[in-house]
Parts: structure tokens; C-alpha cells; sequence
């Protein structure tokens, strides 16, 4: 602990170490993700996660630091993005066989999300400000901060619960939709795309092209379907 407490200003004075790091985190957890056989529990993005949070507590650098060493990764988010209209492409045809199971899909399913968050928290006591961090947790990232922001939220109480629920939903769904004995991709995908968006998804196109594709299309569908129903649903509960 002492010596990375030394390293200190020496890893707050440059933004390479942290990117580096972090690559160097994700390519360890990947490889251990695939020793163990893909188990549920150590999917990398859980586990490169958990070491830089302990890397970044034992050294005692601020978030505000690694977050500026790893300004390129967030770039890249935008074309990864993009990226991802390559398989939805592919799956054109039979998403427009589909276009009613998915748009019934949709709309059950986010309104489950928010409501269900707003419920839940309000059961347990919460302020009206965390009811409205919550309420988008379902969301990527460029969807829900905005829309906890705009409602009266506080976007970093909502970027955690996003990750919470991307984890805990890439971590939970494999085995419970075998449990439901859910073995067509396209279903398994956007199911897993509406509930646990972008970490889902990346997920998902590691397992199957076309549960990807359609992890991708639930995940670009329920933010928009977010950022319109959270208000509404915001509106219609009278108790808030």
C-alpha cells in the first residue's frame, strides 16, 4: 500500500499510465473470463472494474484523475457505437418479421424498468430525487444521465445504478433465460439488451452475431423509449 501511495503523483501526472492500466485490466480479466468457461461471475467487465477501483483506492487517487487518463476510451465509445449497425444490418430481415413482439417487447418492458425502480424505492424510503436517479437505470449511459439530469435526478447516483444493473443483469440473465428455457438468440438477445444495455450487449456479441444484434437494437430502443416514458411515468404517480 505504501509504495503505491508513493506512485501517486506519478500516475495523477500523466494520463498513459491509466489508460494503460485499464487496457492491461480488461485484457487480464478477459483472459481469466475465458479460463473459467465463460462463468457468470467474472465476466471482465465486473472484474477489471473491481481491480481499478482497488488500484485507484489504494494509491489514494481521485476519480476525477483516472477519469482524465482515460478521456480516449470515452472517445471511443461514439464509433463502438456506431459499430454496432454492422450486425443489426445483418438481422434486418428478421427484425421486420419481428417489429410486433419487439414493439409490445419494448413498451413492457421499460415501463416495468421505471416503475418498478420508482416502487421499489419509494417502499424503501427514498427522497424524490433518488425515485428520479433511479427511474432511468435501465438505460445506457448517454440516455439516462440527460434524462436524470432533466427530471431532477443526480446523474452520478445514476451512473451508478446503470452499471449496478449492467452488471447484475449480464451477471443473472444466462442462467435464469436457461432456467425459463429461452433458446432462440433473437429473444435471448433483446431481452438481455433491454434490461442490461451496453454491458449486456457486449456480452451478448460475444456469445451469438444475431443475440447481439439484437442486444444492440433493444439497447438503442429503450433509450429512446426512456427518455419519453420517465417523465410520463414521473407525471402519472401522484405520490411523488
Amino acid at each position: 500500500m505504501d509504495a503505491l501511495r508513493t506512485l501517486a503523483p506519478w500516475l495523477a501526472a500523466s494520463p498513459l499510465p491509466w489508460l494503460v492500466l485499464t487496457l492491461v485490466a480488461y485484457a487480464l480479466a478477459l483472459a481469466l473470463y475465458r479460463r473459467s468457461g465463460a462463468h457468470p461471475l467474472l465476466i471482465p467487465v465486473l472484474t477489471a472494474v473491481a481491480a481499478i477501483v482497488a488500484l485507484l483506492m489504494l494509491s489514494g487517487t481521485p476519480y476525477a484523475t483516472y477519469r482524465r487518463g482515460v478521456e480516449l476510451l470515452n472517445f471511443m465509445i461514439g464509433p463502438a457505437t456506431v459499430a454496432l449497425a454492422v450486425p443489426l444490418f445483418a438481422q434486418r430481415g428478421r427484425i421486420r418479421q419481428l417489429w410486433r413482439p419487439i414493439g409490445v417487447a419494448l413498451l413492457v418492458g421499460c415501463v416495468v424498468a421505471i416503475v418498478s425502480a420508482l416502487l421499489l424505492a419509494w417502499a424503501l424510503g427514498g427522497t424524490r430525487e433518488t425515485l428520479l436517479s433511479l427511474a432511468p437505470k435501465s438505460a445506457s449511459m448517454p440516455f439516462a444521465l440527460p434524462v436524470a439530469e432533466r427530471t431532477g435526478g443526480l446523474p452520478s447516483l445514476t451512473a451508478v445504478a446503470v452499471a449496478i444493473t449492467g452488471i447484475a443483469g449480464a451477471v443473472m440473465a444466462g442462467p435464469l433465460l436457461r432456467l425459463l428455457r429461452v433458446r432462440d438468440p433473437a429473444v435471448r438477445g433483446f431481452a438481455i439488451g433491454l434490461t442490461a444495455h451496453a454491458i449486456g450487449t457486449a456480452r451478448e456479441l460475444q456469445v451469438h452475431p444475431t443475440a447481439g444484434a439484437f442486444a444492440a437494437l433493444a439497447m438503442g430502443l429503450n433509450g429512446v423509449a426512456t427518455a419519453v416514458l420517465v417523465p410520463v411515468c414521473v407525471a402519472l404517480l401522484g405520490w411523488l
